[in-house]
């Protein structure tokens, strides 16, 4: 038999492991010396701690191994691990795909405009208005009078904070005239729907979202970027692409320093 500092070296662990080990009841000592408390342990038991270190090299934890070794539900806990590490590896594997796609782009100068994220987007009520435009810059007489019909059917109705106002394209691919647009605005609660305006909730999404900074009239290059980012990342094109606006005509003067963002519903 060897005594504790010495089975620690032909186990290649910590006095202070076995010590842990030994007050969970995992690895007992197989003799312990009346007189003078010294620990000691056989070869037999390598076996149990290769184990043991097998097991927390998986990624097991304490309890988790101490159920294995014990047979209580090993199959279960191993098929629970099995899933946690698939996971993980979709995980790792995506964000390898994407750290590889931005190196490129950084090397191409694209990041110098655009850069994309993924966003959960949860569910919102919001209040919507179909229509067709003859171009972006209508947009900026359309919402504000928009706003004052929904205030008008419904005084006292509240945006949700922050704010989230956003367009939906319904052509299914940018334009630059006779768009199909739905207006929608977040709201805290339905209110009454009239004069083409309906109250409805909208589904939670995962997007590929970009930023844009500048005039609606140049925002194409940010679609095509955010399509193609989605496309490149593995991603696919769930639903029509939303423009989120954070800054505008209602807050900044100089159309240079209006953005909004690009929502593009995916899923992987």
């Amino acid at each position: 038999m060897y005594r504790i500092g010495m089975f620690s070296k032909l186990g290649k662990v910590t006095v202070k492991t076995l010590h842990h080990y030994n007050e969970v009841g995992l690895l007992t000592p197989a003799h312990v010396d009346d007189e003078t408390g010294y620990r000691y342990y056989t070869t037999a038991q390598l076996f149990r701690l290769n184990e043991i270190i097998a097991l927390r090299q998986m990624g097991f934890s304490i309890p988790e191994i101490t159920a294995i070794v014990d047979g209580h539900n090993a199959a279960g806990i191993f098929l629970g691990r099995k899933a946690e590490l698939e996971c993980e590896a979709i995980t790792v594997a995506d964000r390898l795909f994407r750290l590889n796609n931005y190196i490129n782009e950084r090397k191409e100068g694209a990041l110098m405009e655009y850069q994309a994220v993924i966003k959960e987007i949860p569910s919102y009520t919001v209040y919507s208005y179909r229509t067709t435009i003859p171009g972006y810059s209508s947009l900026n007489e359309i919402m504000p009078s928009l706003g004052k019909k929904v205030t008008g059917l419904n005084p006292g109705i509240k945006c949700v904070e922050p704010d989230y106002c956003f367009n939906v394209y319904l052509d299914g691919e940018y334009r630059d005239t006779d768009i199909s647009v739905e207006i929608c605005q977040a709201v805290v609660s339905p209110g009454k729907d009239g004069e083409g305006i309906v109250f409805k909730e909208i589904p939670a999404i995962t997007a590929v979202a970009v930023l844009h900074r500048g005039p609606y009239e140049k925002i194409g290059s940010a679609y095509a970027y955010a399509v193609k980012w989605a496309e490149q990342n593995g991603y696919r094109i769930t639903d029509n692409i939303r423009e989120s606006y954070i800054d505008g005509v209602w807050n900044k003067e100089n159309a240079e320093d209006w953005l909004t963002e690009i929502q593009v519903p995916v899923e992987k």
